[in-house]
This record gives C-alpha cells, structure tokens and sequence, in this order.
C-alpha cells in the first residue's frame, strides 16, 4: 500500500538533504544481528526454538514487552479443489545491533506446506510500502490462506466486510512469510527515540529485511528453496533495495520479484514536479474515464491501454514541455485534455492541463468523490462545495481499508492463536514522514540504477509486475516506461494489467486472474 497522504510522501523526499556519508548511514556499522525470539507453548502446540536460535531470550521494555511469544498452529484447507496441509507460525524475530543489543521486534507469519521437500518448494517474502503500511493488505486481500471479502456490489463497506477462506491463495504454489517493517503492525523498535535513524530510511530498511529474511532461511533450513519477494506500491521500492541488499550483504541470491501496483521511482509520482509523471498518470484517467462509461471491454482493453500510452508521451507529453500555449491554442489543448481524462475542461485549464491526482477538485465530480487509488471508485464526497486537499479523505485508505488492521487482530486472535493487546498498526504516518528517502551518499536513492544491476548480475533473475487500469498513485503506465527502457533484461520483466485500481486484488475476478498468472511465474 502507497503513503496515506500521497502529497506527504511527494514532499518529504523534495525536501532539500545535505549529503551524507556512506558510514553515517551505516548506522548498525554492518548488517544488524537477529535472533529468534523464545518460543512458548501455543494452545494448539508447543511451538519449539528453531534450529540455530542459540542466544538466551533478551528482556524487553516498554511496548515490546506486550508482544507474545511465538504461535505455532497447523491448518488443512482446500484451494482450488486442491487440500493443502500446512503450519503457520505466527512471531518475532529480535534485530540487535553490532553490540549486540536489541533494536526491534519484527513482526512475521510464516506459512509452510507439510512434506513439501524445500529444496524445491519455492518461498516467497511479502512487505507491504507506505513507507508506514503493515502487510495486512497482501496478507488478507491477495495471497494469504484467509481473505478479507467485502460485501457483493459494495465495495467501499468496510463495516461488513468478513473474513473468509481465500479461494485464490498463493499457498498451492508457494510457502510464504508475511514481514511487517519496523513501526508497522506489531513490528516494534525497541527504543523509538532511535528508530528513525535505526530503520526509518530506504537503505536502512533493506538492510534490517534482508537479514531478517536471511535468519528465517537459515533457521528453517531454507536457504537451498527457491526465493522470491513480493512488494506491493513502496514495496516495489523496496523489493528492488531488498533483493541488493540480500546480494551483497547476506549473499543471497533471488529468483524473483513480484511487484504488485509498485512505486519504482519517486520522480515518476511527482506530478507537481516532472512532467513526465504527468504524462505517465495520464492513460489511468483515460482508463477510468472508458470503464465509467462502459466503454472498457476485455476484448478492447490492450488496444484502448496502448492508444491512450502513446497520446500520453506524444502529442500530450511534448505540449506540456513546450512553451506553454495561449489562446485558442491553450483551449483546444485543455478541450483535448479533458475529453482523454473525463476530467472538467475549467480543472484542466487551472490545473494548466496537468491535474494533480490527489487535487479535490481533481477528485470531486458531480457529488461525489473519487479515489486516488482507483479512479473509477467513489464515495458522497462530504464537502462538495471544495475543501483544502487535506480535509479531504480518500475511500480507500480512509474508508474501507482501514478494516484490515481489526480484521488481522481477530485472525490473528483466531486463527494463529497470536494473542496481544497491542492495536495492530496499519498505516503509520509517524513512520511515513521520518522516511529518509537519501541513498549512500546521494540526495535520492534511484532504484532504476539498481534493478538494472540486478537483473545484469543474476541473468536467471525474472520480475513480475502486475498493476491496475485505473491507479492514479501509482499508475501503469510508469512501470511500462521503466520497462521499456531496461537495457539488459528486458525479456525478463512480464508486465500485468488488471481492471483495478491500487489494490487491485480486492475485485474477486482480478485477485483470480493475478494468483493464476503468479502461479505461471512460480512454474517456469
């Protein structure tokens, strides 16, 4: 899931750094230690120390003190007229800096196949981004064994959503471990006045991932499985700095990236500041606009998509880098806008024929409100006479989906026996706005440099990317352009468009299609 507040995170990462040092960002000197939290009996089972988790159990102080011990419960479902056994394990891992001392407690569920042989069996590591979000989106609304499902032909009433078995579940074909970051979901530093220069930070996270994701490979003895890693909006970001970070400093190597609605350079989001990004968002307006007039066929979709891609970097792109144009010129050129986007001509043309997509008047049509993160999905917008951007709330992050954070507590409770009075923490903004967007002595970190690197080094590494028609926060025509302009590689990277929006999995049909075309991924 993307920031909360788009304009935030647009902001932060504008905001002028000095540079610094390749050691002061090292902040754990090297790559920090973990160890497996102690495990105790579970209702359903003893849940016994994993192999190699040799240190005596820290104690722990404040909010990391509420966090129970491991939870070991075994499950048999039935997916796709396929029963699958399998155990989940519910926990924390312990991140301890290079003295040794605790730093977090990460947050994990991990769900394993019983009598699968892993060095076959592939497993794959889900984050959520944000930078702020918990991986209860993916976990209940694409991949994990139980769904969030909301009601038929409601798809903004979070109130009645229900849990219930998720028939397109990626266990069939893969284990998986579920990683909340530090300060989200019940992933806690241990001292918080630390935990912005400890973890809050694009390096710093891949850092303190990379070796949880080592710890957990090496303590099951799944270091010969296959790896993939999932990353969803941020998450595509952070997929990229993960996969390096496993390289070069854990010497782990993975064979594959699923990117799902992925951030994969934060220039390409900055409408306000590159053109360029205008022109990319520009084909999911024109998306949403063909699917609310019900000109939007399976049948048509690639060709209308391919249409709009390249009006989007011709004709609309050059215009908006060109001197400006006045008079008529001005008003064929906003009339030409507006009928693409479905957008009012008087928006276009004080928005200069770039409209912000998280803008109020951008987003307020006709009485209702519609979604940054799928823009054919709207609500009675509350202030339709206007209304400052930030009084101004989206139906996804604001409305329905906030109902994964209760929703996890009680499958959590339920399901996993993982008992807590901690409030599971879906969206951090405190975590989103200390997000240190520098890299190792540079102003920005630029995840493009390293994806091509990665995919140079590991000639057998593929990369899926699946987005939504109609997702304005993090649209598909961005990972087209990135795609497009891999040199090496480019034969590796399959692209996925889906009618959705951000979170495109909540359609049952689009959840199907995408755990089908995952399952194609994880069996070349």
């Amino acid at each position: 899931m993307f920031s909360p507040v788009l304009r935030a995170i647009r902001a932060s990462f504008r905001k002028s750094h000095a540079p610094v040092a390749f050691a002061a960002l090292l902040c754990l000197s090297t790559a920090p230690v973990l160890t497996h939290a102690a495990p105790t009996a579970a209702k359903t089972e003893a849940a016994p120390a994993p192999e190699g988790a040799k240190n005596a159990p820290p104690t722990f102080q404040g909010a990391a003190a509420l966090l129970p011990d491991d939870a070991v419960t075994h499950h048999t479902d039935t997916f796709a007229g396929r029963k699958i056994s399998y155990t989940a394990r519910a926990g924390t891992l312990v991140l301890r800096d290079d003295t040794g001392k605790p730093t977090a407690r990460m947050f994990y569920v991990a769900y394993t196949q019983d009598g699968a042989d892993p060095a076959h069996r592939p497993v794959s590591f889900f984050f959520n981004g944000g930078p702020g979000a918990g991986t209860a989106y993916l976990h209940l609304g694409a991949a994990g064994p139980t769904m969030l499902s909301f009601p038929s032909g409601n798809p903004t009433d979070g109130a009645n959503a229900k849990l219930a078995l998720n028939p397109d579940s990626w266990l069939p074909q893969t284990d998986m471990v579920f990683l909340d970051a530090p300060g989200t979901g019940w992933s806690l530093p241990t001292d918080p006045k630390t935990a912005d220069k400890t973890f809050y930070g694009v390096k710093q996270d891949a850092r303190a991932f990379a070796k949880t994701i080592q710890l957990w490979a090496s303590t099951n003895k799944r270091l010969a499985s296959p790896r993939y890693l999932v990353g969803e909006s941020y998450g595509g970001i952070r997929s990229i700095e993960v996969a390096e970070a496993l390289a070069q400093q854990q010497n782990l190597l993975v064979n594959g990236i699923v990117m799902i609605s992925p951030a994969l350079d934060m220039t390409l989001l900055d409408t306000a500041a590159n053109p360029l990004a205008s022109a990319l968002v520009l084909p999911s307006y024109e998306a949403s606009r063909l699917a609310l007039q019900h000109k939007l066929s399976p049948e048509s979709a690639a060709h209308q998509l391919d249409e709009a891609y390249h009006y989007a970097l011709g004709a609309y792109l050059s215009t908006l880098i060109n001197t400006p144009p006045t008079g008529d010129a001005a008003r064929d050129f906003y009339e030409d806008v507006a009928t693409h986007t479905g957008l009012p001509q008087d928006v276009i043309a004080k928005e200069r024929g770039a409209p912000d997509p998280g803008a109020h008047d951008v987003r307020s049509r006709e009485g209702r409100l519609y979604s940054l993160y799928d823009g054919t999905l709207s609500i009675a917008d509350p202030f339709p006479e206007g209304v400052s951007n930030s009084d101004s709330p989206d139906p996804v992050l604001a409305g329905f989906g906030r109902a994964y954070g209760s929703a996890f507590e009680q499958y959590a409770a339920t399901a996993l026996n993982f008992h807590t009075d901690l409030s599971y923490n879906l969206l951090s903004m405190k975590v989103n706005g200390a997000w240190d967007f520098r890299g190792d002595g540079e102003p920005i970190a630029r995840q493009i440099p390293v994806l091509r690197r990665l995919l140079a080094l590991n000639p057998t590494l593929r990369i899926f990317i699946a987005n939504g028609y109609y997702d304005l926060a993090c649209p598909f025509a961005s990972s087209r352009w990135v795609a497009e302009h891999i040199p090496v590689g480019r034969n590796r990277i399959g692209l996925h468009l889906y009618p959705g929006g951000h979170m495109l999995y909540t359609r049952p049909e689009t959840r199907a299609a995408l755990a089908q075309d995952v399952k194609a991924f994880l069996s070349p």
